[in-house]
């Protein structure tokens, strides 16, 4: 399932992708940390996903990196997980003969499609903690434990991808062209 171009391209976005659910299956979420091709981190998903199994967490954390390629570009995407079921049965080395889990890897694979360069390795978990967290914020969000001052189900992709402006007044800055939700975290970089 690997595109034919057998180097990247020059751009091409980089996702760490995790998925879990607390007694498997029980409540479930996703992380997915996305980064440019030289590592700047250019978004967060998280997504509380109800009561699911491990590995359908694990495919939808996959689906949502690949639609956020898909939809914002570039069409180029290197996916990292710490889920060995996941990618070898991306890479087509092992059959998937779950049926829930062979609808979402029917899906992955119509994303995967749709790009010009695809990539998908295997971590270990130690390598992949930022989405750890990010999936863990969402299932504790879906289950009441409240904010855990990452980002939570509730920021969408959009939100995370563009600039904002802002003023310093008093020492709190007030954002002049639009609004993030409570807990997002962000970066400030001052301009002069």
């Amino acid at each position: 399932m690997v595109s034919p171009l057998a180097t990247a391209p020059a751009h091409y976005l980089i996702a760490y992708t995790d998925g879990g659910a607390r007694g498997n299956p029980g409540p479930a979420g996703f992380g997915v940390v996305l980064q440019d091709e030289t590592g700047r981190k250019i978004a967060g998903l998280s997504q509380y996903l109800g009561h699911q199994t491990n590995n359908v967490a694990e495919y939808q954390g996959l689906i949502a990196a690949l639609e956020y390629a898909v939809e914002r570009g570039p069409r180029a995407l290197k996916v990292i997980s710490d889920s060995e079921l996941l990618v070898k049965q991306v890479r087509g080395e092992y059959k998937v003969r779950n049926p829930t889990l062979q609808d979402l890897h029917a899906r992955a694979r119509q994303l995967i499609l749709q790009l010009e360069w695809f990539s998908i390795q295997h971590v270990l978990r130690g390598h992949n903690a930022e989405a750890d967290r990010l999936a863990n914020a969402a299932m504790d969000k879906g289950m009441g434990r409240g904010n855990t001052g990452t980002l939570g189900a509730h920021a969408s992709a959009t939100q995370l991808d563009r600039e904002f402006e802002g003023i310093v007044d008093r020492g709190v800055i007030r954002l002049t062209n639009g609004d993030l939700p409570d807990g997002t975290r962000v970066q400030v970089r001052v301009k002069g």
